[in-house]
């Protein structure tokens, strides 16, 4: 299962259109928010599945978080504002160990994060549009394989 990971588009298409080639070669796509419209865009673009949740700068009225499974793995997927990721991941490692996540998606800081904490592997995907702490835009593909779990940050 090949999964694209984005966050924090906020409505650059420039950008999501250089992100495109990669996400159409996904089984799967998962977009932490900031523009919840972004995603309809990229399901169009690409007529792949997408699971996407509302960040702070979204008025559109879907979740703001889910959990959900994917390949026997369950991921947790929040924007991540209304747990103070920009603080730091206590608040949603509390979260996730709650849900029993293997895998916690979140945006929120524009800054691409990974950490394998207690057997949980965080992630945020960084920015598409307005990175933070770096000078490149990007997102994630995860790739699971039995119990082999691949990430792979996208620069573009």
């Amino acid at each position: 299962m090949k999964i694209g990971v984005l966050s924090d588009t906020h409505r650059m298409i420039k950008n999501i259109n250089k992100a495109i080639p990669y996400l159409k070669e996904c089984d799967l796509i998962i977009h932490a928010g900031d523009n919840f419209s972004d995603s309809k865009y990229i399901h169009k673009a690409t007529n792949v599945d997408i699971i996407a949740v509302k960040g702070n700068c979204d008025f559109e009225h879907v979740e703001d978080e889910l959990v959900f499974e994917v390949d026997k793995k369950t991921i947790f997927l929040s924007h991540g504002d209304s747990y103070g990721v920009k603080n730091g991941i206590d608040r949603i490692e509390q979260k996730a160990k709650g849900v029993n996540a293997d895998i916690v998606i979140f945006g929120h800081t524009h800054v691409p994060f990974q950490k394998n904490k207690d057997g949980i592997i965080y992630i945020n995907p960084g920015s598409l549009s307005l990175p933070r702490g770096v000078e490149y835009k990007s997102f994630i593909i995860i790739e699971i394989e039995d119990e082999a779990i691949k990430i792979e940050e996208i620069r573009i």
